[in-house]
C-alpha cells in the first residue's frame, strides 16, 4: 500500500446535517480527531468502555498475504488508531496478536500528551496481554514498562512471569481459560476503564460472543487480496442471537474508509 509523504485530510461523511463539508486535516495534536471519538462514556451498569480497532481490505480480509494486518492500513488507518490510542487507558490485544504484528512497547507521540490530558487520561498508556499460555514476545517482557498479562491459574510460566515483569503485572483471570470479565475487572480495578482491543480477530470474538464490547471502529483499504485470510471476527460457530450495530461516523480519505459503530449490547 502506497504510503503519504503526510498524514492525508479526512472527509466527515457521517453523521450528515453540517453546513458544508467538514474536514479534518492532520494536526501533531489530533485534537479535532480525537475529539470526535471523545463521547463515550462507561455504561451505569458496567465498570470499563470497550472500543474496538480492525482493518479489513474490500474483500474482508483482516489481513494481507504476509498474515499481518500491517501489511493492509494506511496512512488514514494510522490517523485513527493514533487518535483511538490517545483515548485509552489500555490497549487490550492477544499474545499471539502481539506476536504476529511484532508489538512493540507502547509510547505516546509527545505531541499527543497534551490531548491526553485535555481529555483526562494519564501520560502513560499500559498495555494488556491475554494468555493462558504466557508465551510472551520478549521485547515486551524486557521492556522498562512491561505490558500487563492477563492468564490464568494453570499457565505453566505463571511463576516465571512473576519473576520477570514484577507478581503486581501478572493478572491470573480464570483456571483454564481467560475469563474475560474478570480480566475487564482487574483492568477497571486498576483504574483502567477506557480499554481499546486492537483484536486479533479471536479476541474481538470472544469479547463480542461474552457481549462485552461497546464500539467497532473498523476501517476499509481499497485493496483486494483474496486468499484464505481471516475476518475482522473468528469464530467456530455463529453469533446466537447476531450483534446489532448503529453508525456513528464514517471517515473517508483517499479511497479508505473509516466506520464508527456502536454495538447495541444483548442485555439492557
Amino acid at each position: 500500500m502506497p504510503r503519504h509523504h503526510t498524514p492525508p485530510t479526512l472527509d466527515v461523511l457521517l453523521p450528515t446535517g453540517h453546513t458544508g463539508a467538514v474536514r479534518l486535516a492532520p494536526r501533531e495534536d489530533e485534537s479535532e480527531l480525537v475529539a470526535l471519538f471523545a463521547d463515550a462514556a462507561v455504561r451505569p451498569d458496567a465498570r470499563v468502555h470497550v472500543r474496538a480497532n480492525m482493518v479489513s481490505t474490500l474483500d474482508g480480509a483482516a489481513t494481507g498475504p504476509d498474515r499481518r494486518s500491517g501489511s493492509i492500513n494506511d496512512e488514514a488507518d494510522h490517523r485513527v488508531f493514533t487518535a483511538l490510542r490517545a483515548l485509552a487507558d489500555v490497549v487490550l490485544i492477544g499474545a499471539g496478536t502481539a506476536r504476529t504484528e511484532r508489538y512493540e512497547p507502547l509510547r505516546t507521540p509527545d505531541a499527543l500528551q497534551s490531548t491526553r490530558r485535555a481529555h483526562g487520561r494519564t501520560d502513560e498508556l499500559e498495555l494488556a496481554l491475554v494468555t493462558a499460555s504466557g508465551a510472551v514476545p520478549e521485547v515486551l517482557l524486557d521492556a522498562a514498562r512491561p505490558p500487563l498479562v492477563l492468564t490464568v491459574s494453570a499457565c505453566p510460566s505463571l511463576e516465571l512471569l512473576r519473576s520477570r515483569i514484577g507478581p503486581h503485572r501478572v493478572l491470573v483471570a480464570g483456571d483454564d481459560q481467560v475469563d474475560l470479565p474478570t480480566a475487564l475487572d482487574l483492568l477497571a480495578d486498576r483504574g483502567l476503564v477506557h480499554v481499546l482491543t486492537e483484536g486479533g480477530p479471536r479476541l474481538l470474538s470472544d469479547l463480542l460472543a461474552a457481549d462485552l464490547v461497546d464500539e467497532l471502529c473498523l476501517t476499509w483499504t481499497p485493496l483486494v487480496v483474496g486468499g484464505p485470510a481471516p475476518r475482522a471476527t473468528r469464530t467456530d460457530d455463529w453469533f446466537e442471537p447476531v450483534h446489532h450495530a448503529r453508525p456513528r461516523h464514517l471517515l473517508h480519505a483517499d479511497g479508505t474508509l473509516l466506520g464508527r459503530w456502536v454495538i447495541d449490547r444483548l442485555t439492557p
